[in-house]
């Protein structure tokens, strides 16, 4: 038998990719793909640990009363604003992108296992949200003289990584519905007051009373004081309160976009 007649046999036993295998695959493109991206990339890592560096360490030093210290409060505060960016612009800007693009009709036409595309985002995000807080970290150890319990850096990390659910879905849902040059001013109007207003750039306690009174609306707010729990700073309600309404906020908006995305 010659070896043409061979081949065709060949290239169909060679064994297909496991499903993992593809999954993964499909993360680490699109985590290369939004790390040689600098409009999203450089804003993403390095201005939260800017804005740290000037209002966490370099104009705060010392411990106010009441257990307050304002190099680890703002690491707290500062993690979780970097931390909304990745789920915000990495699922809002990127998919009002492929929409407009005509790349997620043709993906569904790609014989590739169901949620890779919305899986692989989710983890560039949550990648790129450990990375923020890395940064901060370091930041914080050498600059800022903290010193906190190895209990205390591993759970602030735990909420910093899945603290991007919430705002992943919220992203989903913008870049189900408007355009790709509309998504990024949209998503800033929705990022940048959230997080004044949730007390991450600066105490809330400095905030006026009325904006004090309603930061308990912004999910924002609740994934802050997660973070101050778990670095021993001053915060309001209790932990289970806090992860039962994000996780309340990540499934209705997750609904919301899947909707929208299935109406085309």
């Amino acid at each position: 038998m010659s070896a043409t007649l061979l081949e065709p046999q060949s290239a169909l036993a060679s064994p297909a990719p496991s499903l993992a295998r593809l999954y993964l695959l499909e993360a680490r493109h699109e985590f290369l793909r939004l790390l040689r991206t600098p409009m999203f990339c450089i804003p993403t890592l390095l201005f939260p640990a800017m804005f740290y560096l000037l209002f966490g360490v370099v104009m705060n030093r010392g411990t106010v009363s009441g257990g307050f210290i304002p190099a680890v409060y703002m690491l707290a505060g500062y993690g979780m604003f970097g931390v909304m960016a990745p789920g915000l612009f990495g699922f809002g800007a990127s998919v009002a992108s492929d929409r407009d693009s005509g790349w997620l009709q043709w993906r569904r036409a790609m014989p590739m296992p169901p949620g890779a595309y919305l899986l692989a985002k989710l983890a560039m995000a949550m990648l790129f949200a450990l990375l923020v807080g890395l940064i901060l970290a370091a930041i914080a150890i050498t600059l800022g003289g903290v010193r906190l319990p190895l209990s205390a850096w591993a759970l602030l990390f735990v909420v910093e990584v899945l603290g991007v659910l919430p705002f992943c879905a919220i992203g989903l849902l913008i870049g189900s519905m408007v355009s790709a040059q509309a998504a990024p001013a949209i998503i800033n109007l929705v990022f940048l007051p959230m997080s004044f207003l949730s007390g991450l750039w600066l105490p809330l306690m400095l905030l006026p009373r009325v904006l004090q009174e309603v930061a308990v609306l912004w999910p924002a707010w609740h994934l802050g004081q997660l973070a101050y729990m778990a670095v021993g700073q001053p915060n309001s309600g209790s932990a289970i309160g806090h992860v039962v309404v994000l996780a309340a906020i990540t499934l209705l908006f997750l609904a919301l976009a899947r909707r929208r995305l299935a109406r085309g």
